[in-house]
C-alpha cells in the first residue's frame, strides 16, 4: 500500500519546482473553433466533424490518439498535444521552446494543417473569444467523462457556465520561474496586469447572433461561471507564496474525481477534506492532486510553470504577439522590474481587480483606469515588453502587430462590431475572424 498523501507533500512538491534561468522556455496554448459557412457548429459526430479532425491530425502527424471508450478525444506527440474543449473547440497545447520563432513556426504549421484537413469540407476555422452565431444550447458536448460531470456542476454555481464551456476560446502561455521568490514576482505582475489582457485582446462582442455591448463577452462570461475557481484568487492577492497557493487549491471545491478510473462527481467536497477525512474510505493520490489542479481556472495559474490566461482567441499574428509580450515582460530582468512598477500603479489607480477586469472586458482599449485610457497603459506595457525581448536577445518585431493595435486604440472586437453593423451575415463576419 502506498503512503498516505499529506499537505506537507503537496507543499514540498511546489518548493521543489523551479528551473535554472538558462533553461527557461515558453509554450503557447491556442483554442480555435470550427463552424459551417452559415455559422452553425461542426459537431463531434458529423461525418466530417470534430472526431474526423482529431483522427486526421493524428494520421498526418503520427501522434498517438487517446480515447474515452470508442471516442478519440486527444492526440499527442513532439512535446505537444491536441485536446478538445467541451463544445468541440480544438486546442493546441504547444511544446515548450527556447526561442519565440520556434513557437511561432509550430502554431503556423498547425494552422496550415487544420486548413489542409478542412479543404473540400464546409469548415470555417475562426479565432475569436466566442463562437458568434449558434445558440449555446444547440452546441453539443463532446463525449468526455470530465465534461459530463462539469456540465451538471458548473451551472449550479454560475448562470453562464455552459456558454463558457461550449462557446469560448482563448490564447494562453506558460512560463518558467527559478524559485518561489521569482514565481511570486511574476505572479504579481501577471495577476495585476491581467485586466489589460482582457482589454488589449478583447475579441468577442457577439453571442447567439447579436451584439452584446461588450468587447469581450467571453471576459464577462468568466465572471458568471464559478467564483470558487475563476478570476483573481483572494488567497494570494496579499502576495504569492507556495503555501498560500496550495491552501487555495486545497479549499477549492472539487467538481470530479476518478475512483477506480471512473469519472464521478465530487459534489463540492474540498481536496482538503478528502485528504484529511477520505471519501468512502479512499484517500487521494498524487495523480488525484494533479487532476484537481486542472479544475481551477483563475486568470493566472501556477503549477510547474506559470500559466497566463485571460485573453480572447485572436488571429495568429496577435496570438504569437501575446506569447512574445509576456516573454518580454517576465524573462527580461529589467523589464520585469519595470512591469512590476506598472502593475503597482495599475493596482493603485482605482477599483478592484474584478472592476478593472470588467472595464477591460466591456470597453476594451477604450476602458479607463485611474483617468487614463487602457490604450495608454497598454502602450507602456508593450514598450516594456519590447525592451525585455531585446534584453534577452529575442525578436521584438513579433510585437509589431500588437503595437499597431495598441497605437490605434482599437481592440480586435471593434473590427467585428464595424463589420457587423454593415452586414451581420456569416458570409461577411467569418472572414473577419478567420483563423
Amino acid at each position: 500500500m502506498s503512503e498516505r498523501l499529506h499537505i506537507d507533500n503537496l507543499l514540498a512538491n511546489y518548493n521543489s519546482y523551479g528551473t535554472p534561468r538558462d533553461r527557461w522556455l515558453v509554450g503557447g496554448e491556442y483554442e480555435r473553433a470550427v463552424v459551417r459557412s452559415d455559422g452553425r457548429p461542426v459537431d463531434y459526430h458529423d461525418p466530417d466533424g470534430i472526431r474526423f479532425i482529431v483522427e486526421q491530425i493524428a494520421a498526418r502527424t503520427g501522434w498517438k490518439i487517446k480515447r474515452e471508450g470508442e471516442f478519440p478525444t486527444e492526440c499527442a506527440g513532439d512535446g505537444a498535444s491536441i485536446t478538445l474543449e467541451p463544445g468541440g473547440q480544438v486546442e493546441l497545447s504547444g511544446a515548450p521552446f527556447r526561442r519565440l520563432h520556434d513557437l511561432a513556426e509550430e502554431v503556423r504549421r498547425n494552422r496550415d494543417m487544420l486548413h489542409a484537413i478542412s479543404a473540400g469540407h464546409d469548415h470555417a476555422w475562426i479565432a475569436c473569444g466566442l463562437t458568434p452565431y449558434p445558440r449555446i444550447d444547440d452546441i453539443r458536448f463532446v463525449p468526455k467523462g470530465r465534461y459530463v460531470v462539469m456540465r451538471e456542476y458548473l451551472p449550479k454555481h454560475g448562470p453562464l457556465a455552459h456558454a463558457m464551456m461550449k462557446g469560448t476560446c482563448s490564447v494562453q502561455a506558460n512560463f518558467d520561474y527559478s524559485d518561489e521568490a521569482d514565481c511570486a514576482r511574476k505572479f504579481h505582475v501577471a495577476l495585476a496586469l491581467g485586466p489589460l489582457n482582457s482589454a488589449i485582446f478583447a475579441n468577442s462582442p457577439v453571442l447567439e447572433g447579436r451584439l452584446t455591448g461588450w468587447c469581450s463577452y467571453r471576459g464577462h462570461i468568466w465572471t458568471r461561471t464559478d467564483p470558487d475557481r475563476t478570476g483573481f484568487p483572494p488567497a494570494v492577492r496579499a502576495g504569492y507564496t507556495h503555501e498560500r497557493w496550495v491552501n487555495y487549491l486545497l479549499d477549492t471545491p472539487m467538481m470530479f474525481y476518478k475512483p477506480g478510473g471512473r469519472w464521478a462527481p465530487a459534489n463540492g467536497v474540498t481536496f482538503r477534506t478528502w485528504l484529511e477525512q477520505g471519501i468512502d474510505g479512499a484517500y487521494p493520490t498524487e495523480d488525484d492532486w494533479v487532476l484537481h489542479q486542472t479544475s481551477v481556472f483563475p486568470e493566472v495559474r501556477v503549477k510547474r510553470t506559470i500559466e497566463i490566461r485571460g485573453a480572447d482567441a485572436v488571429n495568429i499574428d496577435l496570438a504569437i504577439a501575446f506569447c512574445a509580450l509576456w516573454t518580454g515582460l517576465l524573462y527580461g530582468p529589467r523589464a520585469l522590474a519595470d512591469a512590476t512598477v506598472l502593475a503597482d500603479r495599475l493596482v493603485a489607480s482605482d477599483g478592484t481587480h474584478e472592476e478593472r477586469h470588467v472595464a477591460g472586458a466591456k470597453d476594451g482599449l477604450q476602458a479607463r483606469y485611474g483617468g487614463r485610457p487602457a490604450a495608454d497603459w497598454a502602450r507602456d506595457l508593450v514598450a516594456i515588453a519590447r525592451d525585455g525581448l531585446l534584453e534577452i536577445g529575442e525578436d521584438a518585431g513579433l510585437l509589431d502587430p500588437l503595437a499597431g493595435r495598441v497605437a490605434s486604440g482599437r481592440s480586435p472586437a471593434l473590427d467585428i462590431i464595424d463589420a457587423w453593423e454593415r452586414d451581420p451575415s456569416p458570409a461577411n463576419i467569418l472572414p473577419v475572424i478567420r483563423y
